[in-house]
């Protein structure tokens, strides 16, 4: 069984790195916004640094990091594959496999973002390491931080994931997804701090943000790779993002099993 999902991990990946061109100008914006990211707080800081909490070369690596995995974690990313299946009926094509539908999804899923951030993060993290000051990304303070960041990193991408395997499982008992992916979209990106970094929040709103799946995605790996994130906060992290996981894969997998019992799936 094992090897299954292994091979449609493998078939899924090699056809995600086909998509060059889509790659080389992503990657072309996510360096004019990455800059223009960093410009803009660069502004602040010289203004007041000592109002911010978090240093400014932390929040570069932040902010770099965050552009170069931006298709491993990206909470607008659905597989419209996936949702035309369920909505035409063509899922029942799938039911057929002999394999897990959940599981399936979820691998091809995992695939299709590691593919398409293996194609663009390198370049965009190379020309960080290279680029003059203030706005090169700096190195992790040690080596049991960095492998600390790996994992996290695992672990958010498991996370993001068993996320959106939420969303699927809930189209099966609405007509549309539209309505489901605008909101996912709408608190995701809030509240995993892609549009504002979680520390640059009021404190009472950043405690609640921290206790929420979303925190345990880019904000927890990131924030450890710069630093920001030390000791005990690591450890709540980590802990955090494993409940989490567990938490959204159970509640993912329960949403298919009713679907596959009860949902008569729109035109099939």
């Amino acid at each position: 069984m094992f090897k299954k999902y292994t091979a449609l991990f493998r078939m899924r990946f090699v056809n995600g790195l086909q998509y060059r061109l889509a790659a080389l100008a992503g990657i072309s914006t996510q360096f004019f916004w990455g800059f223009m990211e960093i410009l803009l707080y660069r502004a602040f800081y010289q203004a007041n640094a000592e109002a911010f909490p978090m240093e400014f070369p932390a929040l570069v690596s932040y902010i770099w990091l965050q552009q170069a995995f931006l298709t491993l974690y990206m909470s607008w990313f659905f597989e419209g594959e996936i949702f035309d299946a369920i909505i035409s009926g063509n899922v029942a094509y799938e039911l057929c496999r002999p394999l897990n539908l959940y599981a399936f999804w979820f691998v091809r899923s995992v695939a299709t973002r590691v593919a398409k951030a293996a194609l663009r993060c390198f370049p965009v993290l190379i020309v960080a390491f290279l680029l003059p000051e203030p706005f090169r990304m700096r190195l992790p303070v040690s080596l049991p931080v960095f492998l600390l960041f790996l994992a996290t990193m695992v672990g958010a991408l498991l996370l993001t994931v068993s996320m959106t395997m939420v969303i699927y499982g809930l189209t099966f008992f609405t007509m549309t997804p539209a309505g489901l992916r605008m909101i996912f979209l709408s608190v995701a990106d809030f509240c995993a701090g892609s549009l504002v970094p979680l520390p640059f929040l009021p404190d009472r709103i950043k405690a609640i943000l921290e206790l929420l799946p979303f925190a345990s995605v880019q904000n927890l790996p990131f924030r450890i790779y710069s630093g920001d994130i030390a000791g005990m906060g690591i450890l709540r992290g980590v802990l955090l993002q494993i409940f989490w996981i567990v938490a959204m894969v159970m509640a993912g997998v329960l949403i298919f099993r009713a679907a596959m019992r009860r949902v008569c799936v729109q035109g099939g």
